[in-house]
């Protein structure tokens, strides 16, 4: 079992992201009852073995508990810069230890034999994800996600992207992109973000509801 944020239509007859959460499920044969996530077919669809686990609370930060963190575009956000080693990552969090690593083999049917790849570091004190790309077979960073519960806050032309409700948010910039006329595009998930900066804005449960969270990237990745 699980949750999905809920859709819905505008006024306008547009979809639009909801503020609350709504139950989903993953339903698999009688072979694989007994462990479905155990499964290498499941697996490699969604690995949870290295997920993030919640004990049944969903405590979100006020705003005013939040670092406030600058974002260059394109560049990095805070203390990160897209092209750090996991090393420079950890080091620029004040030295944090990851609490969650995830990476993969270059085919998942490979997982007793080849080389293990680096895919994301998660700081739960910080508040952030890092996300590694391969360039000449080193992992460099290449998009970071700020957490939506815990994250520091970043703002853009004035709103806030961490921590809010999505529809609050998805207005806010839809109005910015009006008024400065700075070209729409679509996150993967719906949510309206100006051209040209390779962000994407979704959200994370906080019980029955929704915050917002962000992942800003390099100029060459690709969500």
């Amino acid at each position: 079992m699980g949750t999905a944020l809920e859709y819905g239509l505008s006024p306008e007859g547009h979809p639009e992201r909801k503020d609350r959460m709504i139950t989903s499920a993953l339903f698999v044969g009688a072979e694989l009852a007994e462990a479905p996530y155990e499964a290498g077919p499941v697996m490699h669809w969604r690995d949870v073995r290295e997920r993030e686990k919640n004990a049944g609370t969903w405590p979100v930060k006020a705003d005013r508990d939040r670092p406030r963190w600058d974002w260059s575009p394109l560049e990095g956000i805070g203390p990160l810069r897209f092209g750090m080693s996991p090393q420079q990552v950890a080091a620029a969090v004040g030295g944090e230890v990851p609490a969650g690593r995830q990476g993969h083999y270059p085919h998942w049917w490979w997982r007793s034999a080849g080389q293990w790849n680096l895919v994301d570091d998660r700081f739960e004190k910080t508040g952030v994800s890092a996300h590694y790309s391969y360039q000449e077979g080193l992992p460099r960073l290449g998009a970071v996600t700020v957490h939506g519960r815990t994250g520091p806050q970043v703002m853009y032309a004035g709103i806030r992207l961490i921590g809010m409700t999505p529809s609050a948010l998805d207005a806010a910039l839809l109005q910015h992109i009006e008024d400065d006329d700075a070209g729409l595009l679509f996150t993967p998930g719906g949510s309206p973000v100006p051209a040209g900066l390779n962000i994407d804005v979704s959200a994370t449960r906080a019980g029955d509801a929704a915050v917002s969270e962000a992942s800003f990237a390099s100029a060459d990745w690709e969500f």
